[in-house]
């Protein structure tokens, strides 16, 4: 759900990728069906394992696991505290796909703020400009 909201809003500011420690076989029919709900459609993805993605490569992890990432690891980890709703009613999907979203409209507005402010810093003379005209 995560890897299909960031993909959907946020492709301006992230590369999504999705991947688990021990990830299921399927994405489950229910998670498709709320996240076609939200116009978004997963066909593309498929569960994988994190050794099937280039981790050093990474700004950021987001662990939705649960699971403490092992030590290892030299990137940023931000840990997501979302109930796991495999096996669970459509309400409690409908409820998780809603605070992973919320969650990923954070991340997605806290990149847009961080680019805005790397690019004040690399053009000072270009914002100095800006803010003496809006005066």
């Amino acid at each position: 759900m995560a890897e299909g909201f960031a993909r959907r809003y946020g492709s301006d500011v992230l590369e999504a990728f999705s991947a688990g420690i021990s990830p299921a076989t399927i994405v489950q029919p229910l998670t498709h069906k709320v996240m076609e709900d939200k116009n978004i459609r997963l066909d593309s993805q498929f569960p994988k394992s994190l050794d099937a993605i280039e981790v050093a490569n990474l700004d950021l992890i987001v662990n939705i696991s649960g699971v403490k990432l092992p030590k290892r690891l030299a990137i940023p980890v931000q840990e997501w505290k979302i109930e796991d709703p495999i096996g669970k009613d459509e309400e409690t999907y409908i409820a998780v796909r809603d605070e992973i979203e919320m969650a990923v409209m954070r991340l997605i507005l806290d990149l847009r703020k961080q680019a805005r402010n790397e690019q004040r810093t690399e053009n000072p003379a270009d914002f100095s400009r800006v803010a003496r005209r809006s005066r």
